[in-house]
């Protein structure tokens, strides 16, 4: 029976990008002149997890591809090799390169052939440099001769002088429980060259002790031809954790007479140089069988069945989950037994029941979105590659510190919140940041700083965008508003309202337009991006000190915790983020602006008024006098208006289901939940809801002038 290898697939993509990160990752943090050991040989285990898994799934082209960065990374490793900046940069852009055939294999997409034979060749490139040369061993280094001539032959390459190979190859007992087969490896080995073998039973218990899924045998193998070590070595890769492995070269007479020649003649200045070279001569024909301790050489992966997306969960999660879930089949149990034999005498022990209900779903309800929770991590981990990478391009120094990256939000808004954070943090860079001249003479330090830190408040998320650069250029932002017909000259605008002009749509204070420059290019989108997260964007700037982006995002875009309003017969939800207060007003805080309609006094500021009766048709609405109902202040995209509701019915947690996906798109809304009558409660989009009232009013007022 042959197994569909395609159903891991989706396993090995997922470890292949972790894989990935944790390269980019590495080879970022990497400095040449104090190199970790533990950074180099967590790459060199990530790159060879990923050859081995996509050798192992017929993805040959990204097998071969990565073998060879997997070369580089091995002579850094064992310190052939120094780690340089050019080396550790050739390798960040194969990283690249690899990504983009992972995605391309994931997607049944095409690969740019060009592009990969173009990086592979600048690999090799960077292997043959020999910048660090692997010396000779010193049973095999000859003593300097200082009559050598200067057409003295080098000793020549092992490999080079191969007729053969020989592989002992011994399987830990355990090694067919992985589900691994000595058979397939044997056939596979037998596909590289003329193959003879040599079986020991010596380890083969009695029948009565034997195991029937244990591995007692081992084989001496003999490989003839020409065939490099490498192929050998990767046949057993996925082995190397469950098995005793030597792989010995099989030396031609002439090869092994000419490297004895060489090393004689060597003997002739040096003898302990002698002595050296009749051990090695004498070493590639005989070997002793290996040792049963023999150490494991690299981490077998192993993968479990998947389909379509998935998602890692703390094992701490699920048994929570499970415990909740053992809690609510007793609670539901109880009351079965209740209501079977259900009297009035009873009735205190129902409501016990059911407010334990009540708590124990609440409690699951919590469970289940605990397992969709991810470190925010998993978008800041971009962005040491982003600042590398631009920090080289504009010629500035940058230093990117990043805090609160265990700080979980919902996966929904994790995909969905990376590319604004993308925008705002390369804005920060080309347009926030100056460069070391100019920091230098404001008498700033050459380097300057980014900072993304993100943490929970008040049921939310907070992620900020800090930099030590510029600053807005508030008179700037007021001559590109006044020239754009933004505002008037006489405006009376804060510092605040200045500022929120950069996310009006195309607005950009940039002398040149670049894919960089511009901190307002496509602001906009990014302000709309994260609304539609049901979230809200804020700026804080000093001149000469530096500015801040704020974002406050719920922590789950599938619950919202709302209050519930009233208005005639409907029932509406406003989120609990976009409230800051409700009021009921009086006749001498209300006032009619020409051109702004009706709007109400609180502390020193006029705020318009939204009749939501009048906005969404409510017909027979029970107030239609402002001092008979409720203004419920709310706030949305650096705007503030009351919404005039007749009454507020309190505060909870609702379902939020898409209205575009189920009916279509309706301009201040943004979902719809069921609430626990069974009827439908419509969640109000407060920014869009903001942007209606505006646009009617505009056209209320154009009506009447016509």
């Amino acid at each position: 029976m042959s197994i569909d290898m395609a159903q891991f697939h989706q396993v090995f993509f997922e470890e292949s990008f972790e894989g990935l990160d944790i390269m980019e990752s590495g080879l970022l943090r990497m400095d040449p002149a104090a190199v970790d050991p533990e950074d180099i040989n967590a790459i060199f285990r990530a790159a060879h997890s990923i050859k081995g898994g996509s050798g192992t799934f017929g993805f040959s082209n990204i097998a071969e591809f990565t073998h060879v960065m997997e070369t580089l990374l091995d002579e850094m490793r064992d310190a052939r090799r120094p780690v340089t900046i050019g080396g550790v940069d050739v390798l960040l852009r194969s990283v690249d390169v690899l990504k983009a055939m992972l995605e391309a294999a994931r997607d049944g997409g095409q690969v740019d052939a060009q592009r990969v034979a173009a990086q592979k060749q600048e690999l090799d490139a960077e292997l043959n440099s020999k910048p660090g040369a692997e010396p000779v061993p010193t049973s095999f280094q000859p003593a300097a001769d200082a009559n050598a001539g200067a057409n003295a032959e080098t000793p020549v390459a092992v490999e080079a002088m191969t007729i053969g190979w020989k592989v002992v190859f011994r399987p830990l007992e355990h090694m067919m429980r992985t589900g691994n087969d000595p058979l397939r490896i044997l056939r596979e080995l037998a596909g590289l060259g003329e193959i003879s073998l040599e079986c020991d039973t010596s380890d083969l218990p009695s029948f009565d002790d034997m195991d029937p899924e244990g591995c007692y045998l081992s084989w001496n193998i003999r490989l003839e031809g020409d065939i490099a070590q490498a192929d050998i070595s990767e046949v057993f890769d996925w082995v190397e954790d469950d098995c005793e492995l030597i792989i010995i070269p099989k030396m031609s007479p002439a090869a092994i007479a000419a490297q004895a020649a060489e090393l004689q003649q060597a003997a002739a200045t040096e003898t302990a140089a002698a002595a050296a070279v009749a051990d090695a001569a004498t070493a590639p024909v005989a070997a002793e069988p290996p040792s049963k301790t023999a150490p494991a050489l690299s981490q077998a992966k192993s993968g479990s069945n998947a389909s379509g997306g998935s998602i890692r969960v703390d094992i701490h999660k699920i048994d929570g989950l499970i415990n909740m879930v053992g809690e609510l089949v007793i609670t539901q149990s109880m009351l079965g037994l209740l209501g079977a034999d259900f009297h009035m005498s009873r009735l205190d022990r129902l409501q016990e029941g059911l407010a334990q209900l009540e708590r124990h779903t609440r409690e699951l309800q919590e469970s289940v979105m605990q397992i969709r929770m991810l470190p925010i991590s998993f978008t800041f981990s971009r962005f040491p590659r982003l600042v590398h990478d631009l920090s080289a391009k504009l010629g500035k120094q940058i230093e990117l510190k990043m805090t609160g990256e265990n700080t979980e939000v919902d996966k929904t808004v994790i995909e969905k919140i990376g590319d604004p954070l993308v925008h705002l943090v390369r804005n920060s860079i080309d347009h926030g940041l100056e460069g070391p001249e100019e920091r230098r003479a404001a008498g700033k330090p050459e380097t300057g700083t980014v900072q993304l830190n993100a943490f929970h408040k008040g049921g939310n998320i907070i992620i900020e965008i800090r930099d030590d650069g510029r600053g807005l250029n508030r008179a700037k932002i007021e001559q590109k508003a006044i020239e754009r017909g933004l505002i008037s000259a006489d405006h009376s605008l804060s510092e605040h309202q200045i500022y929120e002009l950069i996310f009006q749509p195309g607005f950009s204070t940039a002398d040149q337009v670049s894919d960089l420059s511009g901190r307002g290019v496509g602001m906009d989108v990014v302000r709309r991006n994260i609304n539609e997260l049901g979230g809200s964007i804020e700026i804080e700037s000093k001149a000469g000190q530096g500015s801040a982006i704020i974002i406050r995002l719920p922590l789950t875009l599938a619950i919202l915790d709302g209050q519930t309003i009233s208005v005639g017969e409907e029932t509406y939800i406003v989120p609990l983020i976009s409230i800051v207060e409700s009021i009921q007003v009086r006749k001498n805080m209300i006032n009619l602006v020409a051109g702004r309609g009706e709007t109400f006094k609180l502390r020193d500021q006029y705020l318009p008024i939204i009749r939501l009766h009048e906005i969404f048709g409510v017909k027979n609405a029970h107030c239609t006098d402002l001092t008979e109902g409720l203004l419920v202040v709310v706030e949305g995209e650096g705007r503030r208006c009351g919404l005039f509701v007749d009454d507020l019915l309190g505060q909870q947690q609702v379902v939020i289901k898409s209205l575009e996906a189920n009916y279509k798109r309706v301009e201040g809304v943004s979902g719809a939940t069921i609430l626990g009558d069974g009827s439908v409660a419509l969640i109000l989009d407060i920014p869009g809801l903001i942007l209606l009232a505006s646009r009617e009013r505009v056209l209320d007022l154009l009506e009447r002038h016509l």
